[in-house]
C-alpha cells in the first residue's frame, strides 16, 4: 500500500520458530511466563487521552442491532473520524474492537454513520472466529487501506477498504469500545483474499512490558515467539471453514518500526484524501 516512491525498509530476519498446530495455546502459555519490567515508563502527557473517551451501547449483545459508539464529552463521536491517531511522544491512537480470549468478530461499520462498533455477518448470521483471539485486537483511528492504491513492492497487490488492523500484545485484556494510547512495534502484510491488510503490532503504553519493547527484536526478546504465532493465527483462522491460508508479503516476516510507521503514513494520507474529497468516495464510505 505504499507509494512506489517510499522504498521497503530494510526487512528484520527473526530467527526460525517452531509452531504448533494451536498457537493459541502457545501464546496463553507465553504471557503466564511474562515479568513486569523494572523500568519506568511515563505517559503523562497522553494519559488523559484514553481517560477522556466513554461509550454507549445500543441494542442487546450478539444481536444485529447492537453497536458501541464512543463518546466525547456526553456526546457521540465517529470512532474512525473523531479520534486523533497520532499522540505525544511517538504514541498513537488505538481503539480495542476485539478484547484478548473473545471470538465475536467485532468492527467499526466504516458505511454507517458515526462508524460504530458492531459484529459482523456473514450469511444472515453473527460472525464468530472458530477459536479466540489471544491478543488485544483492533484498529488505528484516521487510517485507509485504499483499494484502489496497489503497493508495488508487494507485487501490486491493493488495501482491503479498512482501517489498518492492530493486535495489541501487552498484559492487560482492553475494553470492547476502549481508547488507549500505544507503542507501534511492527507491522505484518498479511494477503487475504488477494487484498493487502496491514497488521500493527502495539503495546499499550502503560504495559509494564512497554518501556522495554521499542521495535521488532525487543518483542522477540521479550515475548519470544509471540509474533510467529500470531501470524500463524491469521494464516489459519479461516480453514476451519474450508477457506485457504491467508498469505503474507516479505516473506512472512514482520517488518521494523521504521517501516511501521511509514505504512501508518501512508494509511493516514490516503484516509485525509477520502476524508477531504480529494479521493473520490467510491466505495461510499460514511465521511460523518
Amino acid at each position: 500500500m505504499m507509494r512506489s516512491a517510499v522504498k521497503c525498509a530494510a526487512s528484520v530476519r527473526l530467527p526460525a520458530l517452531s509452531v504448533k498446530s494451536q498457537p493459541q495455546v502457545r501464546l496463553t502459555a507465553c504471557r503466564q511466563q511474562l515479568r513486569p519490567s523494572r523500568a519506568a515508563f511515563s505517559v503523562k502527557a497522553v494519559a488523559a487521552t484514553a481517560q477522556s473517551y466513554g461509550k454507549t451501547e445500543k441494542g442487546e449483545p450478539n444481536s444485529f442491532d447492537f453497536r458501541i459508539f464512543i463518546q466525547e464529552k456526553g456526546q457521540d463521536i465517529s470512532t474512525w473520524h473523531d479520534i486523533p491517531l497520532y499522540l505525544e511522544n511517538g504514541l498513537l491512537s488505538f481503539i480495542c474492537e476485539i478484547p484478548k480470549e473473545t471470538s465475536a468478530k467485532m468492527e467499526v461499520a466504516t458505511d454507517e454513520e458515526g462508524t460504530p462498533i458492531k459484529q459482523d455477518t456473514k450469511k444472515g448470521k453473527l460472525r464468530f472466529y472458530p477459536y479466540n483471539i489471544n491478543v488485544n485486537y483492533g484498529l488505528l483511528p484516521q487510517t485507509w487501506e485504499d483499494p484502489a492504491h496497489k503497493a508495488e513492492e508487494l507485487d501490486g497487490v491493493a488495501g482491503d477498504n479498512d482501517p489498518v488492523d492492530v493486535v495489541e500484545i501487552g498484559s492487560e485484556t482492553l475494553a470492547m469500545g476502549g481508547v488507549y494510547p500505544v507503542k507501534p512495534l511492527a507491522v505484518l502484510a498479511m494477503i487475504d483474499d488477494g487484498e493487502l491488510d496491514w497488521k500493527v503490532a502495539c503495546i499499550k503504553a502503560d504495559d509494564p512490558k512497554a518501556a522495554s519493547v521499542n521495535d521488532v527484536e525487543d518483542v522477540e526478546r521479550e515475548f519470544p515467539g509471540l509474533l510467529d504465532d500470531i501470524r500463524v493465527w491469521f494464516r489459519d483462522y479461516k480453514k476451519p471453514d474450508g477457506k485457504p491460508e491467508n498469505k503474507f508479503g516479505f516473506d512472512d516476516q514482520w517488518q521494523n518500526k521504521e517501516y511501521t510507521l511509514k505504512v501508518i503514513s501512508e494509511t493516514h494520507g490516503f484516509y485525509n484524501s477520502l476524508k477531504s474529497g480529494k479521493r473520490e468516495n467510491t466505495e461510499e464510505l460514511s465521511l460523518v
